[in-house]
């Protein structure tokens, strides 16, 4: 078992950045690999971006390539999102998530752990 807690929301103007952050307890945070979802209004929840337990990136999603680095701190437990350049339609709420199996897929029905999720809100 393990949990999750995002920080770093907020409301932005198009073309700013911000770094979200995912400190995480309980079982050894580098038996996991993490990843970032995010969920617009009315919207299911969608793949943004995945890191393996050894920090290697495994996916993006197309809509953020070059934008958006995920990294990730075992020392401190802790994933990051860094986003540039952020647009209007970034605006979701971000969740940060745990997969402790073989298979990282981009389904988040296949993701063991969540967090409660952070708004970003990014104005045009």
């Amino acid at each position: 078992q393990v949990q999750l807690a995002e920080s770093g929301g907020g409301l932005v103007q198009a073309g700013d950045s911000l770094r979200l952050s995912c400190t995480t307890s309980g079982r050894t945070f580098s038996s996991y690999a993490m990843g970032w979802f995010r969920q617009a209004p009315g919207k299911g929840r969608e793949f943004v971006v995945a890191i393996s337990r050894s920090g290697v990136v495994i996916d993006s999603a197309h809509s953020v390539k070059g934008r958006f680095t995920i990294s990730r701190d075992n020392a401190k437990q802790t994933v990051y999102l860094q986003m540039n350049s952020l647009k209007p339609e970034d605006t979701a709420v971000y969740y940060c998530a745990a997969e402790s199996g073989a298979v990282i897929t981009i389904e988040a029905r296949s993701w063991d752990f969540w967090g409660q999720g952070t708004q970003v809100t990014v104005s045009s």
